[in-house]
């Protein structure tokens, strides 16, 4: 009998840990050599564990365990036989979370005081506003654990005669876990502000009207909003280099090339990947960039070396239609652009009203290192370029900044 054992691979520089997400077989299965056998979170993505070899597998691990890089999770016996007639097992489905639907009944009160609560379980207690009196101990003497905390749930009132009273409990992915822990740290670690601005997009409507069925047949991809305020960024960040910039310490680090993050909708949640040198990019360069990375992220291709590093982020929040946010910087960067949707608005232009497409836009910056006149001029600076894109954004030639 010859065995496997298979470790967890390191899925980028720095993660230590990872979490079984769901396992693609059972135990006792045969596999194949590079089948998909599970899916592992890290703190950063989703990504999909392959058979080193071919054989009868034997699962160490549970779905929703946290192991360690370069510990065991399955045996494989590479001297078994593959059984008569079976073909390569398809991919398993994911298993579905099951609800679990909470007693009906009226809660009722002070019927669990039957012991005391750890150190532990009273500070969990504490931070979700339970009193110990209401929770079922499962410890010795009715002793209230940690765990008998964790999974407490705060009362929800009477149960009215009428209508559902279901929840449900589903633990967070490893990388929700850590998306929130980020989002809460920058919240308490960084001086951050919003300074906001309106764009008539107007002039990229006339543009994308003139040009988009051509550049579409041209290049295989649409012209978009992205590559427009990718380039404006770009531009901006070239004149106002401290936005372009992060902290390390007591020092502040300058980039001299734009690596710019775009946040995108994900099976498993927000992911960011980044455009590398997007300075060197043309409008069909950033369009083709942006879909690549999108459909990666999309089908859970992307990986940790694709969403590592930026110098700066763009959100759209737009496409869900947000009219107006104030989006949270992506450490360690020092600022972010949030986009928002278009509507119709009465302006004055030339002295006259005017119904003009507006978009509001939003930045978020660190001001611990950007200070007042850069945050505002950065953000005046993309609002010109989108409203005279022509000029500043294609050289006043159109036709070869889209490469016709």
């Amino acid at each position: 009998m010859s065995v496997l054992e298979m470790k967890v691979p390191s899925p980028g520089e720095s993660i230590t840990e990872v979490e079984i997400a769901t396992w693609l077989v059972e135990d006792g299965d045969y596999v194949e050599k590079d089948q998909p056998i599970a899916e592992v979170d890290s703190d950063k993505a989703t990504l999909e564990l392959p058979a080193e070899e071919s054989g009868i597998i034997t699962l160490k691990a549970e779905e929703g365990d946290a192991v360690e890089v370069g510990a065991v999770v399955c045996l494989i016996d590479t001297s078994a036989a593959k059984p008569a007639g079976d073909a390569a097992p398809a991919k398993a489905e994911a298993p579905k979370e099951e609800k679990k639907e909470v007693a009906k009944e009226a809660p009722k009160a002070a019927t669990y005081a039957t012991g005391s609560a750890s150190p532990a379980a009273k500070k969990v207690l504490a931070e979700k506003g339970i009193s110990a009196s209401d929770v079922k101990g499962t410890g010795k003497d009715g002793r209230i654990t940690k765990d008998d905390a964790v999974k407490a749930v705060p009362s929800m009132g009477s149960q009215p005669a009428n209508g559902s009273r279901g929840t449900e409990r589903k633990k967070m992915s490893m990388l929700r876990r850590k998306v929130a822990q980020r989002l809460v740290s920058v919240k308490n670690e960084t001086a951050m502000l919003t300074t906001f601005n309106e764009v008539n997009m107007q002039p990229i409507f006339d543009l994308r009207n003139e040009y988009k069925e051509a550049f579409k047949a041209k290049h295989g991809v649409g012209l978009g909003f992205m590559s427009f305020f990718t380039l404006a960024v770009v531009r901006a960040l070239k004149l106002f280099p401290d936005v372009n910039s992060m902290i390390d310490g007591d020092f502040q680090i300058k980039h001299d090339f734009q690596d710019i993050s775009i946040a995108v909708s994900g099976p498993k949640g927000l992911m960011v990947p980044v455009i590398r040198n997007a300075e060197n990019l043309s409008f069909r360069g950033v369009e083709s960039e942006v879909k690549r990375l999108a459909l990666r992220a999309r089908d859970g291709q992307i990986t940790v070396d694709e969403m590592t590093g930026g110098t700066f982020t763009i959100t759209n929040g737009g496409v869900f239609g947000s009219m107006l946010s104030t989006p949270i910087i992506n450490p360690p960067q020092s600022g972010i652009l949030g986009m928002h949707n278009i509507v119709n608005r009465p302006m004055a232009v030339n002295g006259g009203i005017v119904i003009q497409p507006i978009m509001y836009v939003a930045l978020s910056y660190d001001h611990r290192i950007v200070d007042g006149r850069e945050s505002v001029g950065f953000l005046v600076a993309v609002k010109e370029a989108l409203e005279n894109p022509v000029e500043l954004l294609m050289d006043n030639n159109p036709a070869k900044a889209l490469e016709m």
